[in-house]
C-alpha cells in the first residue's frame, strides 16, 4: 500500500492549488480526483472571473482570502502564460430604487481594502460600456477574467514538477481513521496518509462524512448561462453585473465579455435535487434574452443561444437566506483532517490564496 505525509481529495482548482503549494514543502504528496480530469467540476463551469472582494463581509474568509488572491491570481497567471485580462467591471443601478443598495455595497467594499473603486455617473458608465443602460454604478478597476482550465493544468503542471502524484479516475470509497494516518480507499486503489485534506467541492461533505464529520451540509444549486454570439460581440468590453441577489444564492446575472470574444449571460441560481444534475429542466433561451436585455437593450433573439451549465456547493437549503462564509477546518475529531466545505465563488479568485491559508493547518497537521 502506499503511503504519503498529504493526501488531497478533490482535483478542482482548490486541490490543484494546495497540491502546488505543498509539493514544494513535503515529500510524497498525492491528490485523487474521482473525474477523469482535473478540474471538471464547478472549476471549469463558471464564468472565470477574478474578483475583487468587495461583496464579502467585512473580516470574512472569503473578503480576506479574495482580497488576498486577487493579485496572487494575476501574478501567477502572467508568470505561467495563463489566458486572463484585466477588464475591470461595473456593478450597475438601474433605477433610482437601487441607488442606496450600491452605496452600501460600495461602502463595503471600500471596508474590505478593495483599492481603486468608486461609484459613477451614466456618462462614465456610457464611456466605459456605451450600450449598457444604467442610471450609476460602481467601477471596480481590480476584476478580470481568467482561463480557469488554464489555472487548474497550470497548478497541476508545477504541482507534478515539483514531485506530487495526481492520480484521476480516483473516487473515493471509504475512509478509516487509524493511530496516526488514514487508510483512504479509492477506485484506484488504497493509500495510507499522515494528513487528509478534504478539498472535494460539491462532495466535500460526502467526504467529510466518511471521517465521521457531519456538522456541514452542501445543497446543490445550478447557474446556467446563455451566450450571444461573436458577430454581438462588440455591444460589450469587460463586466457588466447587476446588484447581487438579497437570498445570497448569487451575485446575480452578470455578462461577460470573454477570452474567445462571446458574451456570457448567467448564471441563474436555482436548487436542484441532484449534485451531478447539469442539464435537466432547463431554463429556455428567452428568460436569457430577457436577462441580457435588462442590461443590454440592443440584444436580439437571435442573438443568443443556450450555453453550458454548472452547479455550486452552497451552504443554504432551499428556501433559506444568507452568505455563508467558506469553511476551513481541523476536524474535531481527528485533526490530521482538514476540511474545505462551501467552497463557492470567490474560490476560483482566491485559490492560491487559499493554499497558503492551508499549508500552515497541514503544518500543524503533521506536527
Amino acid at each position: 500500500m502506499d503511503r504519503a505525509n498529504i493526501v488531497i481529495v478533490g482535483g478542482g482548482v482548490i486541490g490543484a492549488a494546495i497540491a502546488y503549494a505543498a509539493s514544494g514543502l513535503w515529500d510524497d504528496v498525492f491528490l485523487l480526483e474521482a473525474m477523469p480530469k482535473l478540474g471538471m467540476g464547478a472549476s471549469s463551469r463558471n464564468s472565470g472571473v477574478i474578483h475583487s472582494g468587495l461583496y464579502y463581509k467585512l473580516g470574512s474568509l472569503k473578503a480576506r482570502l479574495c482580497l488576498a488572491g486577487n493579485p496572487l491570481l494575476y501574478e501567477f497567471a502572467a508568470t505561467h502564460a495563463v489566458s486572463h485580462r484585466r477588464s475591470g467591471k461595473l456593478i450597475v443601478a438601474t433605477s433610482d430604487a437601487e441607488i442606496a443598495d450600491l452605496e452600501a455595497l460600495a461602502a463595503n467594499g471600500q471596508a474590505n481594502g478593495v483599492e481603486g473603486l468608486r461609484i459613477v455617473d451614466r456618462a462614465r458608465i456610457q464611456q466605459i460600456e456605451p450600450h449598457v443602460e444604467a442610471l450609476a454604478a460602481i467601477e471596480v478597476p481590480s476584476t478580470g477574467i481568467i482561463l480557469a482550465e488554464g489555472l487548474v493544468k497550470a497548478y497541476a503542471r508545477l504541482a507534478t514538477d515539483s514531485g506530487a502524484h495526481l492520480v484521476t479516475g480516483a473516487r473515493v470509497e471509504a475512509i478509516d481513521r487509524l493511530p496516526g494516518a488514514f487508510r483512504i480507499r479509492s477506485t484506484a486503489g488504497e493509500i495510507e496518509a499522515r494528513c487528509l485534506v478534504n478539498s472535494a467541492g460539491l462532495f466535500a461533505d460526502e467526504i467529510a462524512a466518511l471521517v465521521g464529520y457531519t456538522r456541514h451540509k452542501i445543497f446543490p444549486v445550478r447557474g446556467e448561462y446563455g451566450e450571444i454570439t461573436r458577430a454581438k460581440a462588440d455591444l460589450l468590453r469587460g463586466l457588466v453585473y447587476p446588484l447581487p441577489r438579497r437570498d445570497g444564492l448569487g451575485l446575480g446575472i452578470h455578462l461577460t465579455r470573454t477570452l474567445w470574444d462571446t458574451i456570457l449571460v448567467g448564471p441563474t441560481a436555482r436548487h436542484v435535487p441532484d449534485k451531478n444534475d447539469y442539464e435537466r429542466d432547463r431554463e429556455p433561451v428567452a428568460n436569457f434574452v430577457s436577462y441580457a436585455r435588462h442590461l443590454l437593450p440592443e440584444v436580439q433573439p437571435e442573438d443568443i443561444a443556450l450555453s453550458f451549465s454548472g452547479i455550486r456547493a452552497k451552504l443554504l437549503p432551499p428556501g433559506a437566506a444568507g452568505h455563508p462564509d467558506f469553511i476551513i477546518e481541523h476536524d474535531p475529531e481527528s485533526p490530521a483532517a482538514i476540511h474545505l466545505i462551501g467552497m463557492e465563488s470567490p474560490g476560483l479568485t482566491s485559490s492560491f490564496a487559499i493554499a497558503h491559508h492551508v499549508v500552515p493547518m497541514i503544518r500543524q497537521a503533521l506536527s
